[in-house]
């Protein structure tokens, strides 16, 4: 979920300071796209046993802007890799870090990275999924912070205590993980660092001749940043060996005072013992007198308080006190009028849904107009037909291949489920995304962790600026909240649809060509438009299409709301142009979404989830679906109480017409699922700095219906 990255140097490495700055920097840029809340730096030393340690919560570039940085990188760096006459230059690693918070505030030094656990520094990419199962398991061990790094790097320095060499000690740790780690670390009385992947995250580039090893999680950023700062890529002018993946259950060890290629391993070898020592590996872990690692310099924003915005009157209000306030007894839901509603005899739509009318069976115009999806396919062999369909896509290389499908995965259900299907029924290695907006949950990302590390599946993690893209929400629904619309309402979503822009870019970036999608075709939502006073488009043949003149006539729904209510022409207005760009305009080639083309079935893909991967389910939420989403609670309980019906009804009306489920059976569970979400709705209003109880009020007064009075 992060981006770890950094340059490990030899005794005698001729990279040179200069050099070594110029391409830590780059890397520390291109990195930030993975995440912008948090960065660091160790440096270590082990001819002389010193090291440093810097971390704040900042982003990157202001990392590299501190003075901490400078003095830090102009002295001991610059005097160990500065090669003089009368000496050769003196070993040293650089372990780099560029964080999205995921376990532990960023506010809190020690839940930043890199973290250190007795005499083990370590940076992290990924979600360590069992970690308070894990601090229970070993009560001997010290937690001294949130952050799941900390156990990781507590089982491997107990490891090393007990005289496991450094693949050994990291075996043991990735046999007790669950979740998806890509990790680099180093012990302060050792000569060795530590590179290990159960995703394959990682990309190592080594020169031999000039002795030294690059690292970051991605390939383009490896790539990148070396021929822009030292006249090559790795592999290209400067190397005689190629950037080369670290893939799924791999590791390797580089001797900083040792020579040679750095040592391989797999994670699968034996968790305990003394097998495999490289060639320094005798002194690798040596007596505790060595000058122990001079640590914990952290590098602290400026303080400045946190604020919150009251969405009604503009006061500055502390999270604190939003929390504190919050009265979830405000949340209604009317169950006796909500089944008084007239809805649909075939299907469950109610009377207060956009463009909807009724025959004289009492049977709507959405059930009369749809056209059956999966009545027409065979289970196997559409599935089959598709599968094959794909083979020209196909990397060649067997097992040993690089990915050959890039695949949206944002954590929830359907994409969950399609990983699972890519990786082990269409026989693809597919490389999965995350477009991070702010509104990605923890508990999805939890869920990515889970399926990526299970699987042995990459994920480029895209962050964007989160604090902003907030900002943004808070903005748009502040301005919504004074001139309700329920057109206007997936307004709150724009800052997310940017991710079509960004699967381009990863395409040209990996050289992959296919992207798959795995959003479920029953999950139609023309509501949403239906709002703005778009009809519905019967015939449209991909979930996600709208036609020329529906576009025209949703951009001037929101035109004229936006001139109506001068509150929208905020800063967000960027980013929602992109928005609609990005959505309606960017290009798509070799782009398919996977469950047009085989059957979809709820049950199958809940046991599949539940039973091979543990998969979390939020505790406010009896169902799979819509958990991963920090905004849906909220906008459908603007539907729920607007209208009487949310996403939930358009689904299970959707599964009735396909003949998988009763209507009966989806009357009774719309109305289970359409229970406000108390818990994530705090969340929700808490992170995007609006307080609770004003917001819950505003939204209560569009119950025009009396529908939960």
């Amino acid at each position: 979920m992060c981006g770890i990255f950094g340059i490990l140097a030899r005794k005698g490495s001729t990279l040179g300071a200069v050099r070594a700055g110029a391409l830590l920097a780059r890397l520390y840029e291109l990195s930030e796209s993975r995440g912008k809340e948090s960065a660091g730096l160790h440096v270590y030393l082990p001819e002389s046993g010193r090291a440093w340690t810097l971390k704040g919560a900042q982003r990157a570039t202001d990392l590299l802007a501190a003075p901490g940085y400078s003095a830090l990188l102009g002295g001991p760096v610059r005097e160990a890799l500065s090669a003089l006459p009368a000496r050769s230059g003196e070993a040293v690693a650089l372990l780099a870090h560029s964080r999205l918070v995921t376990n532990g505030t960023a506010e809190l030094p020690q839940n930043n990275q890199p973290v250190r656990s007795g005499h083990v520094s370590m940076i992290h990419n990924g979600i360590c999924v069992n970690v308070d199962a894990l601090w229970q398991r070993h009560p001997e061990l010290r937690r001294a912070a949130e952050v799941d790094t900390e156990v990781m790097a507590a089982i491997i320095d107990a490891a090393q205590a007990r005289g496991e060499t450094a693949a050994a000690a990291t075996r043991t740790m990735f046999a007790q993980l669950r979740g998806a780690a890509s990790v680099a670390w180093v012990h302060d009385a050792g000569a060795a660092v530590t590179l290990a992947t159960n995703t394959g995250d990682l990309y190592v580039g080594e020169h031999l001749d000039e002795g030294f090893l690059v690292f970051a999680s991605e390939r383009y950023i490896l790539e990148t940043a070396a021929r822009e700062t030292i006249g090559g890529t790795i592999g290209g002018t400067l190397s005689t060996i190629p950037a080369q993946w670290l893939r799924p259950g791999h590791g390797l060890t580089f001797d900083l005072l040792g020579s040679g290629a750095a040592q391989r391993f797999e994670l699968g070898g034996p968790a305990g013992g003394r097998d495999g020592r490289g060639p320094s590996e005798a002194s690798a872990v040596r007596a505790a007198s060595v000058v122990s690692a001079a640590s914990g310099h952290a590098i602290a924003p400026a303080g400045r308080a946190t604020v919150h915005h009251d969405a009604v009157s503009g006061t500055l209000r502390p999270p604190a006190v939003l929390a504190r306030d919050a009265d979830e007894s405000l949340l209604r839901y009317g169950e006796a009028r909500l089944r008084a509603l007239k809805r649909c005899t075939r299907c469950i739509l109610p009377e207060t849904f956009p463009f909807i009318a009724f025959d004289a069976a009492g049977v709507c115009n959405y059930c009369a107009s749809y056209r059956t999806r999966y009545a027409h396919m065979h289970p196997v062999e559409s599935k089959q037909a598709f599968i094959r369909s794909l083979e020209k896509y196909r990397r060649a290389g067997g097992a040993e291949r690089e990915p050959d499908v890039l695949v949206a995965f944002s954590g929830g259900r359907d994409s969950s489920y399609g990983l699972h299907l890519i990786k082990k029924e269409f026989g693809l290695k597919p490389v999965t995304f995350t477009y991070d907006w702010g509104m990605v949950t923890d508990l999805a990302r939890r869920n990515v962790a889970r399926i990526c590390g299970q699987l042995g599946i990459q994920n480029i993690l895209v962050s964007a600026d989160i604090a902003a893209k907030r900002e943004n929400i808070r903005l748009n629904v502040a301005a919504w909240l004074k001139k309700p619309d329920l057109g206007l309402v997936p307004l709150f979503m724009a800052g997310d649809k940017h991710f079509f822009r960004v699967v381009n870019q990863l395409k040209r970036q990996t050289g992959i060509a296919l992207d798959l999608w795995c959003a479920n075709p029953l999950e139609n939502t023309d509501f949403k438009s239906g709002f703005c006073g778009v009809p519905p488009d019967f015939g449209k043949k991909r979930v996600d299409y709208l036609s020329f003149t529906r576009k025209v006539k949703l951009a001037s729904h929101f035109g004229w709301h936006f001139l109506r209510n001068p509150a929208y022409l905020n800063r967000s207005l960027a980013d929602t142009l992109g928005a609609f760009t990005a959505y309606y305009v960017e290009p798509r080639r070799d782009f398919f979404f996977i469950f047009d083309h085989f059957i979809w079935n709820e049950d199958e893909v809940n046991r599949c989830l539940l039973g091979e991967y543990d998969w979390e389910i939020a505790p406010d939420s009896p169902s799979t679906w819509r958990i991963g989403d920090g905004t849906a609670p909220f906008y459908n309980y603007i539907y729920l109480t607007a209208r009487g019906f949310s996403e939930f009804d358009t689904f299970r009306s959707n599964q009735i017409r396909e003949g998988h489920i009763t209507r009966e059976h989806a009357l009774e569970a719309v109305l289970v699922e359409n229970r406000p979400r108390a818990q994530t709705l705090r969340w929700y209003l808490e992170t995007i700095g609006l307080p609770f109880n004003d917001v819950v009020r505003r939204v209560n007064e569009l119950d025009t219906l009396g529908l939960h009075r």
